[in-house]
């Protein structure tokens, strides 16, 4: 009888704290959801929204907003979704671009799988490439994997990124029929992550992204940019991997600050030298070691002591 009660103890999940209950909120709520008594590191207390706040402040007073996220920031502003910085009413010619930019939802996937383990430049120039080869996705699909991988090829993992491509609009075709996501943009955040993961070769990081830039959701991807920062300024533990960082990171932050402080982060950790781990490039990167606004949060933090030294 003794056993049998312990085995019950050890399967009952865990208690909701009070403060919980009473703000009304559930563990699905994201970031919302600052009581840090569930999620991958329930006794971690950082980020705090002030200091969430505070860095975007500081990277955004270091690099102005970066301009390869600026149309999808505008495209959020155009529906109403909230920033976590004030903006300027959109003139005609900015509401122009932005209705002239057609990128569909399909296309920002495919264009976040090519952007894996290559740069922004490779990446721009093998989306662009593929589409001048094949102008439809019906297209791509009926060619050979060859000859996308060729299209493609500049961008790196050619045979790789060919066969998530063509696996993507195999299984989208078999389910529904056509080569179109467009409808994820009436879907939560829970059903598109259900819709996208079971995609062979689709992450985690990868829904989220599309969650953040194409369908305008508060989400909070981690690359290793923002993971490497992330474990530096003691938002994480050490040891977090990219998928425990991703769920500890977006119950931390507030949403309306995630959008501005994730495209903020993935420019820094690829400017400064002391907060990428590609230090052998620091020396061509001079001019960002210096003012490096996020040594003071990692000395206060004690997460890496020889950070401000490296």
């Amino acid at each position: 009888m003794q056993r049998d009660i312990r085995k019950r103890k050890l399967r009952s999940p865990p208690r909701l704290t009070s403060g919980l209950k009473s703000s009304g909120l559930r563990p699905d709520d994201g970031a919302n959801a600052i009581a840090n008594n569930y999620g991958p590191y329930p006794d971690h207390a950082w980020p705090t929204a002030e200091e969430c706040r505070a860095i975007r402040d500081d990277l955004l007073a270091l690099h102005g907003f970066p301009k390869e996220f600026a149309k999808y920031r505008r495209r959020r502003q155009m529906n109403g979704v909230l920033c976590g910085v004030k903006s300027e009413p959109l003139d005609e010619d900015v509401k122009d671009e932005c209705e002239g930019d057609h990128e569909s939802v399909l296309d920002g996937l495919v264009h976040t799988v090519l952007s894996q383990n290559t740069t922004d430049a490779n990446s721009q120039r093998a989306f662009a490439t593929l589409k001048s080869i094949f102008p439809t996705w019906e297209e791509v699909l009926a060619a050979e994997s060859r000859c996308v991988e060729d299209a493609i090829r500049c961008g790196g993992l050619a045979p790789t990124k060919a066969a998530c491509i063509k696996n993507i609009l195999s299984c989208l075709l078999e389910k529904k029929g056509k080569l179109c996501l467009e409808y994820l943009k009436d879907l939560s955040v829970d059903q598109v992550k259900a819709e996208l993961s079971h995609i062979k070769g689709i992450g985690p990081k990868t829904v989220a992204c599309v969650l953040m830039f194409n369908l305008q959701h508060d989400d909070f991807p981690v690359d290793t940019h923002v993971l490497e920062i992330s474990k530096r300024i003691g938002w994480v533990p050490p040891g977090a991997n990219s998928n425990k960082a991703y769920l500890h990171l977006n119950r931390r932050i507030p949403n309306e600050l995630k959008f501005d402080l994730n495209c903020l982060l993935f420019t820094h950790g690829k400017l400064c030298p002391k907060c990428s781990k590609r230090k052998e490039n620091s020396r061509k990167k001079e001019s960002h070691a210096i003012d490096c606004p996020l040594l003071k949060y990692c000395k206060a933090s004690n997460q890496d002591a020889d950070y401000g030294s490296s």
